[in-house]
């Protein structure tokens, strides 16, 4: 296992691999056909190259900034680790600072007019639509902004977002990624390992985040997912999955979002513990 303090380049070489792109791709919702949908429940995932307008992108781009600096009160922000120590030391970030320094934002689809408009975005349900079988509802928000920060654009390690137990129902859940800014090899796009899902839910470790242990990563199958704006990737709940660090000077700014299908109930806490923890099985990572 890579320890909290690792260098993001030996991460990044590492636990992820650039040589293999995503090939189940589409180019738009209406290319979405039977096998389609088929191929999305054998590999976990499909990528769909062209969903957001241009000022649907620009619309929602506008919202995040103006939560980042207060235009827009109400959404949880995310900041990187060490902000509040630098404050303290006397050193206070300049509005340019400050747009780099954000890692992630949620709960905001209450608050931003455009970003409730993508959560609710008819392209995207149509998809959800075909991949459960019925109707989706909405489960949770977030904006993953992954700067050009060695600070605030870390790796996501790889994890399986029906780990989290805010998604923990009875049947598999989506999400639903989206990318504001050209998500590139270098800025940190998505990464997924297809047929992943198959295997069911495993065990999740707090090492430099909620994770799968490294060792449980097959990193020589991983497949990686540039998107060019308003693109989106939509994946199982049980996918393993990871971004690693934007080491490039770009931004890599990207919504999320997350469905269950409308018929699902959420597990017990105890349910949850015994596929998503070590704690009834005692296993080390």
């Amino acid at each position: 296992m890579f320890n909290p303090a690792a260098n993001p380049q030996d991460i990044a070489q590492r636990l992820y691999r650039y040589d293999k792109l995503a090939e189940h791709r589409v180019g738009t919702v209406d290319d979405i056909t039977e096998e389609t949908v088929r191929n999305y429940r054998e590999l976990g995932y499909v990528a769909i190259d062209e969903v957001l307008s241009a000022d649907e992108l620009e619309k929602a781009i506008q919202d995040i900034s103006d939560t980042i600096h207060g235009k827009i009160v109400g959404p949880k922000i995310q900041y990187f680790k060490g902000k509040r120590e630098m404050e303290e030391a006397g050193h206070f970030l300049t509005p340019e600072e400050q747009e780099f320094a954000v890692r992630k934002l949620h709960k905001f689809i209450g608050y931003c007019p455009n970003l409730h408009h993508i959560c609710y975005h008819p392209k995207i349900r149509k998809v959800l639509e075909m991949v459960f079988g019925e109707k989706p509802r909405f489960c949770e928000d977030q904006a993953l902004l992954k700067p050009p920060s060695k600070e605030a654009g870390i790796e996501k390690p790889w994890h399986q977002d029906m780990a989290y137990s805010n998604f923990s129902f009875t049947k598999m859940v989506a999400g639903v990624w989206i990318a504001l800014d050209e998500a590139a090899l270098d800025n940190g796009c998505m990464h997924v390992i297809p047929r992943s899902h198959k295997n069911g839910p495993v065990p999740h470790y707090a090492v430099r985040d909620w994770q799968l242990c490294d060792t449980a990563v097959d990193v020589q199958k991983d497949e990686a997912v540039p998107l060019r704006p308003g693109g989106i990737l939509v994946f199982s709940g049980l996918l393993h999955h990871g971004t690693p660090p934007n080491l490039s000077n770009k931004r890599r700014r990207a919504l999320q979002f997350h469905y269950a299908p409308e018929s699902a109930v959420k597990m017990t806490p105890d349910q949850y513990k015994v596929v998503f923890t070590n704690e009834m099985t005692q296993a080390e990572c």
